[in-house]
């Protein structure tokens, strides 16, 4: 258990460095752009979300599902599989030039695909853009390649470490944006050239930076990467096979947030749209990735050689082990960033001509709590779906996350519905469709831990609701704490939604708060979850 505390502690701590300055990224960014209502935010975020979109689907699915697991049975080989690697990696770097030269030639389309129902002005800033954007895809995918291969070997920390780079890069080229061409205007169609390749070529730059910083740390592999194209008799086959489920299962992703995307896309410039939509999402997925991925990252990693040596009993004992660790940190998320949710999205709202910061700042605040609400079987599904990966099976995580899919279309396009037929007000478009996704993700996980249970057997579901029903217990109260210290602090009129800066300090002080009541009332009920936490908690402090 030392090794995977060590292994969480190192990915924690740069995982939270790189969302915090991710998060100081997007600050800047929003300071500079604006986010709600501004025409220029939402073209950006359209133009670099379809990169992001791509490696969010690379790195979740067909790499996370194929290569760790190959990478760890090839460690068995006589090369300590090293011919395998770079037979791996030769290919996928010709297939990401393809895939990178293809997506950026059909930049227009893959815009309007995106943000069609955006206004014309908006449209052609966000191809643009798109233009300097899409080659990321190339990089993200090198990284993503490369940082799953260290993880297999465990050497975790490049990989969650790396992305500070590219924050760094991008926050000083949003400042450069700013102060060279400052005011920025929030008119799409009074953007120059000038400003365009400033914007798009710092995005991309910092990417890049990110990809190569990984090179310097391969050595710690022991392995000679090199380009190899003999491409027969090392198992490739096996890997195109299980990666087929995948490459289908991405695409249907894809297709899903992209109907997504044109829907919100009506929104553009008029409300909460793709911008607001991102930033609530960067707040909701903090959490996630500093808590579920420190913690799952490892856990993975030992699941997947346990089940490659068969050994199942243990697979079910650190599936309900890791549920039920990652359950401890996550209720608490919740609780804290509900109770947060007004003074954390005022950190990415800034007021216009005719609406407040305090007012954009609650707008984007419903939409991260609609988010909100899939975070804890979310939580749960990176456990089962990584179980899955384990044991070489991308077939049914395909037809669960298909489930998904057509829910999530089917509640998008209800939306859409309730927009047209004047129910909601466009200024909700956007929470109507995250609470949507959430649905989505809810009944996935429901679905997919019950495949799970019928594969494998034993999963100790009874634990975890029993765990669920307990930390329930101290989380309610503690977010309520917490929303009455934002209540105290003067509500939408208070210091807490007076300036970004407060915005963050607010956050801060409800988060305490909140912690710090649902650790005292678990410690009252004796939860055995605390040691363990303890435990994970302490590997972060100095000297350990």
């Amino acid at each position: 258990m030392s090794s995977l505390g060590r292994a969480s502690a190192i990915i924690g701590a740069g995982t939270m460095v790189s969302r915090v300055t991710g998060l100081l990224r997007s600050i800047v960014l929003v300071g500079v752009i604006g986010s709600y209502k501004s025409g220029p935010a939402d073209a950006f975020t359209f133009a670099n979300q379809l990169p992001n979109s791509v490696f969010s689907l690379i790195s979740v699915g067909i790499l996370t599902a194929v290569i760790v697991p190959q990478i760890v049975k090839a460690a068995a080989d006589a090369d300590g599989g090293n011919a395998f690697i770079s037979k791996l990696f030769t290919l996928g770097t010709v297939v990401l030039v393809v895939i990178t030269g293809i997506a950026t030639a059909a930049a227009p389309w893959l815009v309007h695909l995106a943000a069609g129902k955006a206004s014309p002005d908006i449209l052609a800033l966000a191809t643009a853009l798109a233009y300097w954007c899409l080659p990321q895809i190339l990089f993200y995918g090198l990284y993503a390649l490369l940082g799953e291969a260290l993880n297999a070997r465990r050497i975790f920390g490049p990989f969650t470490w790396a992305p500070v780079i590219n924050n760094v890069v991008s926050i000083i080229g949003f400042l450069i944006l700013g102060a060279v061409f400052a005011p920025v205007s929030t008119n799409a169609a009074e953007w120059t050239p000038a400003m365009i390749n400033t914007l798009g070529g710092t995005a991309t730059l910092g990417i890049a930076l990110q990809a190569v910083v990984l090179l310097v740390f391969w050595r710690r592999t022991g392995l000679a990467l090199k380009p190899d194209f003999r491409w027969r008799g090392v198992g490739l086959g096996a890997v195109g096979r299980l990666a087929g489920w995948t490459f289908l299962m991405a695409f249907a992703s894809l297709a899903a947030g992209m109907l997504q995307g044109f829907i919100i896309s009506e929104a553009a410039g008029a409300g909460a749209s793709a911008t607001v939509t991102a930033n609530a999402w960067l707040i909701f997925m903090l959490p996630y990735s500093v808590i579920v991925l420190s913690i799952g990252t490892p856990y993975f990693t030992q699941i997947s050689e346990h089940a490659a040596a068969g050994r199942h009993q243990e697979v079910r004992a650190d599936i309900a082990r890791s549920i039920r660790t990652l359950l401890f940190f996550i209720v608490a998320a919740v609780a804290a960033v509900a109770a947060s949710a007004i003074p954390a999205s005022r950190v990415f709202s800034k007021a216009t001509e005719d609406v407040s910061a305090a007012s954009a700042a609650e707008a984007a605040a419903l939409v991260l709590l609609c988010y909100l609400v899939s975070l804890i079987p979310l939580t749960i599904l990176f456990i089962v779906q990584r179980t899955f990966y384990a044991y070489d099976d991308t077939r049914t995580p395909f037809w669960f996350t298909i489930f998904q899919c057509v829910l999530i279309v089917a509640t998008t396009l209800a939306a859409w519905g309730l927009l047209e037929a004047d129910v909601i007000p466009i200024t909700s478009l956007a929470a109507a469709v995250a609470l949507g996704q959430s649905i989505a993700s809810i009944l996935q996980t429901v679905v997919a831990t019950w495949l799970l249970h019928r594969k494998i057997g034993g999963l100790q579901v009874g634990s975890w609701m029993l765990t669920i029903g307990r930390f329930a217990v101290a989380g309610i109260p503690a977010g309520f704490a917490g929303w009455g210290v934002y209540l105290l602090a003067g509500g939408a009129d208070g210091w807490m939604v007076a300036g970004q800066f407060l915005g963050a300090l607010g956050t801060a002080v409800i988060g305490l708060v909140v912690v710090g009541v649902y650790i005292g009332i678990l410690a009252l009920m004796r939860a055995p979850e605390l040691t363990v936490a303890g435990a994970l908690v302490r590997r972060f402090l100095p000297g350990r």
